[in-house]
């Protein structure tokens, strides 16, 4: 199995990106993974206790499930991910998904690249590369309308743990790439690319980029 990871900023692009991919390349070949969806489960805290955990640290994620699922994936076997509710910061007490195993994995994910052992396992390693004022406006719709939020919690949020994690961890994670993609959804001609080189992967084939 090909696993594809996808990192980037919040707002990005990230998952514009892989789905764009997945169009290309077929969904019945590919499996999709979000990495937000392994946030730690925090239950066992109050929500007020919850809402003031840093989650754009990467340590807020459950990267040894993550990786005990991609070995499962790899393995033929499948695996049930945990699904996290935004709005209660907590993953679902009786929701899974369940991850067939397939050609193709796509994992995408704030830090995707930040974690070794996680990068370890990536065939292709992918940064989508997206203006800080693009991806800041995008959050604050995303979060206001899907999450619940008000705009002081997002700026409050963005400036104490969003702008320092991404300067810190996130950014940093970029030299791991081995595409970078910028503007993210609106680089046609990058994610034609990356389909392209996943294709030519599956089949065996490593001469792109010789001669």
């Amino acid at each position: 199995m090909l696993i594809i990871g996808i990192a980037g900023g919040t707002g990005s692009g990230k998952t514009t990106v892989a789905r764009s991919v997945i169009d290309r390349l077929g969904s019945g070949k590919v499996t999709f993974i979000s990495q937000d969806n392994y946030y730690k489960d925090h239950s066992h805290l109050s929500l007020a206790e919850r809402e003031q955990i840093n989650y754009d640290h990467p340590f807020a994620f459950d990267n040894e499930l993550l990786i005990e699922h991609l070995k499962q994936l790899k393995n033929g076997q499948a695996a049930q991910a945990p699904v996290y509710d935004f709005t209660v910061h907590a993953r679902s007490t009786v929701k899974t998904t369940e991850l067939k195993p397939n050609n193709i994995a796509i994992i995408e994910g704030l830090h995707v690249l930040s974690d070794e052992k996680l990068r370890e396992l990536l065939d292709i390693k992918v940064f989508v590369d997206t203006d800080p004022d693009v991806r800041i406006l995008r959050r604050v719709l995303r979060d206001i309308e899907e999450r619940g939020r008000t705009i002081q919690s997002i700026h409050q949020q963005y400036l104490t743990t969003v702008k320092p994690m991404h300067e810190a961890f996130i950014e940093p994670s970029k030299k791991y790439a081995d595409l970078i993609i910028p503007e993210g959804g609106h680089n046609e001609v990058g994610i034609q690319l990356l389909a392209i080189l996943t294709e030519k992967y599956l089949t065996g084939d490593r001469t792109w980029g010789e001669g």
